[in-house]
């Protein structure tokens, strides 16, 4: 039941960061001095996993680049004496697998999920969403811990305010949380009325599913808007199985707006050795 493989799904055109979308893709934007994906990518390896599976789209070839290894740059940062900077591209790829597989016809998240299939096999893998970015691994190390000693598929969730479940994916759980955060879950519901949701921990954008989802991922019909809802494949495997939720209780950035991104960036920027301490200094500064 180890998890080895993470899927992240950066098809989408990032239409709400148009313009700038349209020419870099908004997983490449920085946080900080490395890539949006990036820091998802260090959130997997930092929970064991060593192969990274990337859903993009053709029309994203700069995803494509970043992983690519460039020997003419290599070669003239050496020349310059950046050699830190060197080592750091070198390292994009080195101990841990990357593959890039494409989603050329979008048709939801759950398609975009099935698209790796191949690429991971017939084993357990983690899906992290880019466009929610984590403080620390831990909450993944515990999603593998949960699925490895329960053999369920787990989500992450956080608690909400009640009126604003009606937003997001809601699970209806089957037995009290434990003193570790874990809730056991019968069922999922999507965006349910206020007085109808069963509970108010909704889904966040990091899940850990068994091998049986890729045949829920495959059996997927269109829900939601015409697409392959991830959660429908979710809600199967709940139906029959162990299926637990693990509350975040980490730092969760969503990146999934400009605003939230500008914010993300400031907030992990403060928490950076390097970049911490000068940007609090100029924060300060323009409040006096």
């Amino acid at each position: 039941m180890q998890v080895r493989s993470a899927v992240i799904p950066a098809a989408g055109l990032g239409t709400r960061f148009l313009p700038a979308t349209k020419a870099v893709p908004k997983e490449l934007f920085p946080i900080g001095d490395q890539p949006a994906i990036q820091v998802v990518i260090d959130e997997a390896l930092g929970a064991g996993i060593d192969h990274i599976v990337v859903v993009s789209s053709r029309a994203k070839p700069a995803i494509d680049a970043y992983f690519a290894p460039d020997e003419a740059l290599l070669a003239a940062l050496d020349d310059k004496g950046k050699h830190d900077t060197a080592e750091r591209l070198r390292a994009i790829g080195r101990d841990w697998r990357v593959s890039i597989v494409y989603q050329d016809n979008p048709k939801g998240l759950g398609h975009a999920v099935g698209c790796a299939h191949e690429a991971v096999g017939d084993e357990p893998f983690a899906v992290l969403l880019p466009d929610e970015l984590m403080g620390s691994s831990a909450l993944l190390a515990q999603m593998n811990g949960v699925c490895a000693s329960t053999g369920g598929s787990v989500v992450a969730v956080v608690e909400v305010q009640p009126h604003e479940v009606s937003s997001y994916g809601v699970i209806d759980p089957s037995g009290p949380l434990s003193d570790d955060g874990v809730i056991p879950v019968r069922d999922l519901v999507e965006k349910p009325p206020m007085d109808e949701a069963p509970s108010n921990f909704i889904l966040t954008g990091r899940y850990v599913l068994t091998a049986d989802a890729w045949s829920e991922i495959a059996a997927l019909q269109p829900g939601r808007g015409g697409e392959l809802q991830l959660t429908d494949a979710l809600r199967a495997q709940a139906s029959r199985a162990p299926f637990h939720g693990v509350v975040a209780d980490i730092g969760r950035y969503d990146t999934g707006n400009p605003l939230g991104f500008l914010t993300a960036s400031i907030e992990l920027g403060l928490a950076s050795p390097e970049l911490g301490g000068p940007l609090r200094r100029f924060l300060s500064d323009l409040q006096t």
